[in-house]
């Protein structure tokens, strides 16, 4: 009864707001033709019938009953015409209030009657024709970031200074892909695109920094065969992101919970991925060492888990060695890493996914993320300690990005 009473009420809430926003298409069909306002209206009226609907079957429908991720897309389509409504319903607002200041104006300066207030109807035009290019911008750009940006794989090629790198090491290229999340993907092929690109790159090694799954272990199902392929001569490590422990899902027990965690740590052995779970590994070539450190999820964010035991994966490690460590969190880095462990070269992070939309141009990043992460996506560097923060392979929420594309990135180590 509750979960009804709220639906009603938010379909309420958004009905109103259509109603409301719609006054500035009104106001700019006042001088076309009857049969253009006409097609306007039962567009915009359709719209906001199909929204409702979505949000019922969203609640009620028989989640066996439609395809597979529909629910995703039905939100999707849900909170991209609400946003769209509410930003022209904005610029009604800004119409109304100028015209509220006019009336005003009108009737203190002349005590009769006021005469056709619409005498204004020009400027009325110009807001209402804002608020509409302002709505659509969001609709069309996250639409677009649906169709072409999901999987619009980049491939990002980063130099990373390390103080006394042995020669061995000169020139290593490492991939990195972080927060796959299987359970998303809806296109097999495209999917499959961006492995090869990593493949084609050729990496001496490959980190995997967390979130293979949305949170079930069972999402891998279709798509171990998959990245199964992800492969380098010095092999590939990983490590656990936020959402691998399934802590976002209600479980029957947590012996169900645990064998969730446990089944996706198998997936990753059978696809011949190392996992580090709070420790590390030493790798030599040539009789020179390099130290890999893997920990698992811990989030400066009071939100996020804190499983990681940085301490724990550093028992035994040589200082002396180059040391790269993978961490899913960026904010793990300033947290404990920065001016606490001042031996490690290079942490490698994810997570933030540069929130699936932003701007990136030469010169200038933006993404709404930024405000809450310090560091959210690329290379940062506090005196000789390097951070390297992945945009992410997939995507969770929107199934789709918009100016922060999905990413494999290709480090090359060199002397500092």
């Amino acid at each position: 009864m509750n979960r009804l009473f709220f639906v009603l009420v938010a379909s309420l809430i958004i009905l109103l707001i259509d109603w409301y926003a719609f006054q500035s298409i009104k106001s700019l069909f006042t001088s076309s033709s009857q049969n253009a306002y006409r097609i306007a209206k039962y567009i915009y009226i359709s719209l906001s019938v199909l929204v409702v609907i979505s949000i019922l079957v969203y609640n009620f429908g028989n989640p066996d009953g439609i395809a597979k991720h529909a629910r995703t897309f039905l939100m999707t389509f849900i909170f991209i015409n609400v946003l769209g409504k509410v930003v022209l319903a904005l610029f009604t607002f800004i119409d109304d209030i100028q015209r509220g200041v006019r009336w005003a104006i009108m009737k203190l300066s002349n005590p009769e009657p006021a005469q056709d207030i619409e005498n204004g109807i020009t400027r009325s035009k110009f807001i209402a024709t804002s608020g509409i290019i302002m709505a659509a911008a969001p609709i069309l750009s996250l639409s677009w970031g649906i169709v072409s940006g999901a999987h619009d794989y980049r491939i990002r090629k980063v130099k990373v200074p390390i103080k006394n790198l042995p020669k061995a090491f000169e020139g290593l290229k490492i991939a990195q892909l972080s927060d796959i999340h299987s359970g998303s993907f809806w296109n097999k092929i495209a999917v499959k695109g961006g492995v090869e690109m990593l493949l084609n790159e050729k990496p001496d090694m490959v980190f995997f920094t967390g979130d293979l799954v949305n949170n079930r272990a069972t999402e891998m199902g279709e798509w171990g065969d998959v990245f199964r392929k992800v492969n380098a001569p010095l092999g590939v490590y990983s490590v656990l992101g936020n959402h691998d422990y399934g802590d976002y899902v209600s479980w029957n027990s947590d012996v169900e919970k645990r064998k969730n965690l446990a089944d996706l740590k198998t997936i990753q052995k059978n696809m011949g991925w190392q996992l580090l779970v709070n420790e590390h590994k030493v790798l030599e070539i040539d009789g020179e060492k390099l130290n890999v450190v893997g920990v698992e999820n811990w989030g400066f964010k009071a939100r996020f888990p804190k499983y990681g035991k940085l301490d724990r994966a550093l028992e035994g490690l040589n200082p002396d060695h180059p040391t790269i460590l993978l961490s899913h969190d960026p904010s793990h880095w300033q947290a404990q890493v920065v001016g606490q462990n001042d031996f490690i070269d290079l942490t490698l992070s994810g997570h933030t996914h540069g929130m699936q939309f932003g701007i990136e141009i030469p010169g200038f990043k933006w993404s709404p993320v930024q405000y809450m992460y310090d560091e959210w996506a690329g290379l940062y560097r506090i005196n000789n300690q390097n951070l390297y923060v992945n945009r992410g392979f997939g995507y969770i929420g929107y199934p789709g990005r918009f100016g922060i594309l999905p990413e494999i990135t290709i480090l090359n180590l060199e002397s500092a």
